[in-house]
C-alpha cells in the first residue's frame, strides 16, 4: 500500500504540472490582450502599458513562466485580472457549487441508474427492455444546453414552480441537478445493464441458483456485487469530469461554479484565474481518480492495488 500510494502521488504530482504547464503555455498563445480587457475600451497606450508593466505581461515567456512556478510553490497563483482579487481565493469561493451540482447529479444518478439498468438486464430482449433503451439513447444523445432549456421552459415559464437561475434557495438546485443528470443517467444505466445481463448468464449464478437462494439475493448480493468495480469506475469518472465544472448547464441556468467562472476568465484573459482553475479541479479530479482505486480491494478481494491476484 504505501508504495502504490507512494508512486500514484508521483504520478500525481506530474500531472498536475503538465497540466498547468501545457494551460500556461495555452492561453499566452491565445490571441487576445488580457491588459486590453482590463484597461477597458478607452485605454491608451500608455495604459495599456503600464497595466502589461504592473502584472509582467512586457516579460519574457520563459521569465514569467518562472515566475509562475516560484509563485505556484508559496501557493500564490497570482491576482484575478477581472475579480482584482487573489485568483485562489475567487476559485475557492466558487468551488463549493460546483460540488454541489456534481454530488446531487451523481446521487440522482446512483438512485435511478442502477435499479433501472438491473430491470433492463432481467427482462433483456423483451418490448419494455427495449423501450427502456430507446429512451436511454436519446438521453444520452440530448445536448446538455437542449435539456437545459427545455427544462427551464416547462418548469420556468409554462409552468412557474422551479427558479429559473441562480442559488438563492434549494430549489434553484433542482433543474440544474436533472439536467446534468440525464445524460449520465443514461450513461451509467446502460453500463449496469450490460454488466448485469453478462453477470446473469455467469455459471457462478446458476450455481447460487440452484441452491434455491431468491432471485432478489442472486441479483443485488451476487450479481450486482461483481458488477460493483465498472460501476464504481463509471461514477467515480463522472463524478471527477462534473467537478471541473459542466460550463453549459452553469451558463444556462446562471449557476456560480467554477464552469461559468472559466467562461468569464477566458472572455476577459484572465491568466491567473485560468490556471487556479486549472489547479483546483486537477487536484480535486485526482483525488476522486485515486479514491476510486483505493475502493477495488474493497469490492473485489481479488483485486490488488497496482495488479489483479
Amino acid at each position: 500500500m504505501p508504495t502504490y500510494l507512494a508512486r500514484r502521488l508521483g504520478q500525481s504530482l506530474l500531472t498536475v504540472f503538465l497540466t498547468l504547464t501545457t494551460v500556461f503555455l495555452l492561453v499566452r498563445l491565445a490571441p487576445g490582450d488580457p491588459a486590453a480587457a482590463y484597461a477597458g475600451p478607452n485605454a491608451t497606450s500608455a495604459d495599456l502599458a503600464r497595466v502589461r508593466e504592473v502584472f509582467g505581461l512586457d516579460r519574457p515567456l520563459f521569465t514569467q513562466y518562472g515566475i509562475f512556478l516560484r509563485e505556484l510553490f508559496t501557493g500564490d497563483l497570482g491576482t484575478s485580472y477581472s475579480f482584482r482579487a487573489p485568483a485562489l481565493d475567487v476559485v475557492l469561493d466558487r468551488m463549493p457549487y460546483t460540488v454541489t451540482l456534481a454530488v446531487s447529479a451523481i446521487a440522482v444518478t446512483t438512485v435511478v441508474a442502477v435499479p433501472l439498468g438491473v430491470w433492463m438486464a432481467r427482462r433483456a430482449g423483451t418490448k419494455r427492455e427495449l423501450g427502456a433503451n430507446v429512451l436511454t439513447i436519446a438521453g444520452q444523445s440530448m445536448p446538455d444546453f437542449w435539456t437545459g432549456v427545455m427544462l427551464l421552459t416547462v418548469f420556468a415559464v409554462v409552468v412557474p414552480v422551479l427558479p429559473a437561475s441562480g442559488f438563492t434557495s434549494w430549489s434553484g438546485l433542482v433543474l440544474p441537478t436533472l439536467t446534468v443528470a440525464v445524460l449520465q443517467l443514461a450513461l451509467v444505466s446502460r453500463l449496469v445493464r450490460r454488466e448485469m445481463s453478462a453477470a446473469l448468464d455467469s455459471p457462478y449464478l446458476t450455481v447460487a441458483r440452484s441452491r434455491g437462494l431468491s432471485e432478489s439475493v442472486l441479483i443485488w448480493r451476487y450479481a450486482l456485487a461483481n458488477s460493483a468495480v465498472p460501476l464504481v469506475t463509471a461514477l467515480g469518472t463522472r463524478f471527477a469530469a462534473l467537478l471541473n465544472g459542466v460550463v453549459v448547464v452553469e451558463v444556462v441556468f446562471g449557476w456560480p461554479g467554477v464552469g461559468s467562472l472559466v467562461v468569464r476568465a477566458l472572455e476577459t484573459r484572465d491568466y491567473p484565474l485560468i490556471q487556479a482553475t486549472v489547479l483546483v479541479t486537477a487536484v480535486l479530479a485526482i483525488l476522486v481518480h485515486l479514491l476510486v482505486d483505493l475502493t477495488y480491494p474493497l469490492l473485489d478481494p481479488r483485486v490488488r492495488l497496482g495488479k489483479a491476484a
